[in-house]
């Protein structure tokens, strides 16, 4: 009974993927969120399950990476889709409406793309070779559920979005070094960046509430864009 435990919680999170991505398509984007997010704890937890009953399997890594990609590929792509699609667009834009919401899902197929390689990647056992999944679907999330205001301010902020949709495609695939919260001790040496990310990010969320989220996130990879200019500049000298 216990080797099916990760599996089942494995599935908790691609069913809570699919409730997201009716949300998205629904325009409902706060609950798309907190779908999201709780698709995020059931990932966490069917791992930890897995290490702790001794019963991880090739097929629960495998389903593991299906359901990442509809909880954090395809529900935040489609959060973007819906969002293409509502947007005020320049008036020499205007006529693209109907074909540029679907560039949204390239957000889709670079987290499979980051997803298939993180299955592969022997390096990344204590870090992550470019950007987590999880953190560029909290990214999306927060930003449309509660910075849509901010999105929809300016006819020109389109422009914006497809950048951004092509950056983080980019990011996902990477191969920018970024830290992950995994403590081997609680002291400060050797986890100073680990603690100084904590505790910035702290009074973010509190000041900037769900869109804090997203800042947060854009905080994480400039923060690990520094730490490895600083490692590579230390080797070099």
């Amino acid at each position: 009974m216990k080797r099916h435990i990760p599996n089942t919680i494995t599935c908790l999170n691609l069913i809570s993927g699919c409730i997201a991505t009716f949300y998205a398509f629904a325009g409902v984007a706060d609950m798309a969120l907190l779908f999201i997010i709780i698709g995020a704890v059931f990932d966490f937890f069917d791992g930890m399950s897995a290490r702790l009953l001794g019963v991880s399997s090739p097929i629960g890594k495998e389903l593991d990476s299906l359901a990442d990609d509809i909880t954090f590929g395809m529900a935040p792509a489609t959060m973007v889709f819906t969002e293409l699609g509502v947007m005020e667009y320049p008036a020499v834009m205007e006529p693209l409406r109907p074909y540029l919401p679907f560039f949204a899902f390239l957000i889709a197929a670079f987290s499979a793309l980051r997803l298939a390689k993180f299955n592969l990647d022997e390096r990344q056992a204590m870090g992550f070779i470019g950007l987590p999944t999880p953190a560029n679907a909290l990214f999306w999330g927060s930003l449309l559920a509660g910075g849509c205001h901010i999105v929809e301010s300016s006819p020109w902020n389109v422009l914006a979005v497809l950048a951004g949709i092509c950056l983080s495609s980019w990011l996902l695939v990477s191969e920018i070094p970024m830290f992950a919260l995994k403590f081997k001790h609680i002291g400060w040496k050797g986890n100073e960046v680990k603690y100084l990310f904590v505790l910035s990010s702290i009074p973010l969320l509190i000041i900037f509430g769900v869109p804090g989220i997203a800042i947060v996130i854009a905080w994480y990879v400039i923060l690990s864009v520094i730490v490895r200019t600083k490692d590579t500049a230390n080797v070099v000298s």
